[in-house]
């Protein structure tokens, strides 16, 4: 479905855990003319307060005015909240915010993990639409307040009534979105992809072009599909097609990336490892697909997380 080309009504938007992804979109949607509020972590709302947000891209280095709080009372009156916290906060994140929801107010999901939107929609009820989005963004949190975007910037969401005239709002402010109808799909096929190249990031601490010229590593990404693969077949999933070139083209495109769990592990952050291979072998084990290697990778991040622990006396 593309968004028609009239000029779409502003509207009111928050970011739930502006990280980088929600950083980098609210930007956008401020510099097009529409209210934002981020609620972030005090570090970023601290320095955006009083300069603005610094967005630095391949073509602009700017401070963008945004309002920021570090509550979840901040999405009051908003028409869409983009949901941006890490997949292991879902549930405590939909739950801060329901007191403060408008009526109505539209809830979209932009987070790794094929779930969210359903465990989302299981603690606000019928009374707020939420709807699935994939995300195909290269950013970072450079300092407080500080993104920089690295690459791409599009959207794939789901179908519902508002799904059409928020893609067009989000187009028009330079975020290229898809309504489409199998979102559940597009959402695997990015699962396969981080279950293929996050773990080996985080364990190794190096970007996906390193990873590819070692002996013996695609083999195991390719195991690691083939895994993923089989789990969504039995679960009746619809992939798109060509995903085990996407997941090579991944290592051509983004050589210079390392992975967001191995940047969870390098600040010491706990991860999205069971949203990730996690959630593979979860689904294997209940549709009776063997996953190892996606288990193996599991456990191994899982330990780094108990060794970093351990080390900080969490």
């Amino acid at each position: 479905m593309t968004p028609t080309t009239a000029l779409a009504p502003r509207l009111s938007f928050a970011i739930m855990g502006a990280g980088a992804v929600g950083c980098y979109f609210g930007a956008l949607l401020a510099q097009a003319g529409h209210t934002v509020r981020l609620v972030a972590r005090p570090t970023h709302v601290q320095a955006i307060t009083p300069h603005g947000l610094r967005l630095q891209t391949a073509t602009q280095d700017t401070h963008v005015p945004l309002q920021a709080s570090t509550d979840a009372s901040a999405v009051q009156g908003a028409d869409v909240v983009l949901l941006c916290v890490k997949s292991t906060d879902t549930e405590a994140a939909a739950q801060q915010m329901q007191p403060h929801l408008a009526p109505g107010a539209l809830v979209l999901t932009l987070q790794n993990g094929v779930d969210n939107d359903a465990r989302v929609r299981a603690v606000l009820g019928p009374s707020h639409p939420v709807i699935a989005a994939v995300v195909y963004v290269a950013t970072a949190m450079a300092g407080p307040g500080h993104v920089r975007h690295f690459g791409r910037g599009e959207l794939v969401v789901g179908p519902s009534p508002a799904s059409a005239h928020l893609a067009q709002a989000l187009a028009q402010a330079g975020i290229p979105t898809e309504v489409s109808d199998n979102v559940c799909g597009a959402l695997w096929a990015k699962l396969v992809i981080n279950c293929a190249y996050n773990a080996l990031s985080a364990i190794v601490q190096q970007p996906y072009g390193w990873l590819v010229a070692q002996e013996g590593a695609c083999a195991v990404i390719d195991d690691l599909v083939t895994e993923c693969l089989a789990v969504a077949r039995a679960d009746n999933i619809q992939l798109p097609d060509g995903i085990r070139a996407a997941v090579q083209d991944i290592a051509r495109t983004m050589a210079g990336q390392q992975s967001s769990t191995a940047q969870d592990l390098a600040r010491g952050h706990p991860t999205e490892i069971a949203h990730l291979n996690g959630y593979v072998v979860q689904r294997g084990a209940a549709l009776g697909v063997p996953t190892p290697v996606n288990r193996a990778m599991l456990v191994l991040v899982r330990m780094l997380e108990a060794k970093l622990m351990a080390k900080n006396g969490l």
